[in-house]
């Protein structure tokens, strides 16, 4: 991990994905790029008749813009454990999930750590939240952080899996994780989509994924719960203690997100703990 991207509103939640990722960072010796988006410019109208005008000065925007960056950014590094991290700020116009992707493909982004408020009722369903739109147009893995998930000191993490052969992809990157946090992993097992007879089965599968992939320190369990995957993950979660959670996405989009939605967004949404997502490509 060399590269990690944080966008920032500039809001007490985004501050503390900030912490994560410098947590991170310190760990892989990554760099830090701190992002700023004005999302003001996006929305503006395209011809001057229909100015609108009580739109704020923009001069005085992007000054304060790029003050709260300095601040963001003298908070990290004048911290002790974080001596040695290099940060980069930069602020950009633009719709915030189209611009975090063309960032982290132009400047090789390995991992984006975002804060999430998460969504819920009407407002998820049809509208859904800025991290469920980036998680499902992602170029790299993206780690979403409540905004009271407190220290990031993982020791245990659960691996929501459906033991496919796609899903060789996401344990390969939590073992990567692991060379940096020596957690312990949780496999849970949603609702048999692999089609296996046996719980033997599911787990020789899973110690076969994780062999393959280097990761170590694993325990596999299946989920009960055939109706809710999601309530099975965030109950799981709750009840063996887990720091993060880690899941592979299908970015599924249009017609097909709206009939069959995203269980790894929908965790997202309603965790109140770190949740790595992980595109399966």
């Amino acid at each position: 991990m060399k590269k990690i991207l944080v966008p920032t509103d500039f809001s007490n939640n985004s501050r503390h994905a900030l912490h994560v990722a410098a947590t991170i960072a310190q760990k892989a010796g990554a760099k830090i790029e701190l992002l700023h988006t004005n999302t003001v410019m996006a929305y503006a109208p395209p011809l001057p008749e229909y100015a609108i005008f009580d739109q704020p000065d923009m001069a005085q925007y992007y000054e304060m813009a790029a003050d709260e960056l300095f601040n963001l950014k003298r908070d990290v590094v004048e911290n002790p454990a974080f001596k040695d991290i290099s940060i980069e700020t930069r602020i950009e116009e633009g719709f915030l999930y189209n611009t975090l992707r063309r960032i982290a493909e132009e400047d090789k982004v390995d991992l984006i750590v975002m804060g999430t408020k998460g969504a819920s009722g009407a407002t998820e369903f049809f509208v859904g939240s800025n991290t469920e739109k980036v998680i499902r147009t992602s170029c790299c893995p993206i780690l979403a952080v409540p905004e009271n998930s407190g220290e990031f000191d993982v020791k245990e993490v659960l691996m929501a899996t459906t033991l496919r052969p796609d899903q060789s992809i996401a344990f390969d990157a939590l073992a990567k994780w692991q060379e940096l946090f020596p957690f312990k992993v949780k496999v849970l097992y949603l609702n048999n989509p692999a089609g296996f007879d046996t719980n033997d089965q599911i787990e020789k599968a899973a110690i076969d994924f994780a062999a393959k992939s280097w990761l170590k320190n694993i325990s596999t369990f299946v989920s009960g719960n055939t109706f809710n995957e999601e309530s099975s993950i965030l109950q799981f979660a709750g009840e063996h203690k887990i720091g993060m959670i880690a899941m592979a996405t299908h970015q599924r989009k249009g017609l097909s997100h709206l009939l069959f939605g995203s269980l790894t967004e929908d965790t997202v949404n309603h965790s109140n703990i770190p949740v790595l997502c992980i595109p399966v490509k």
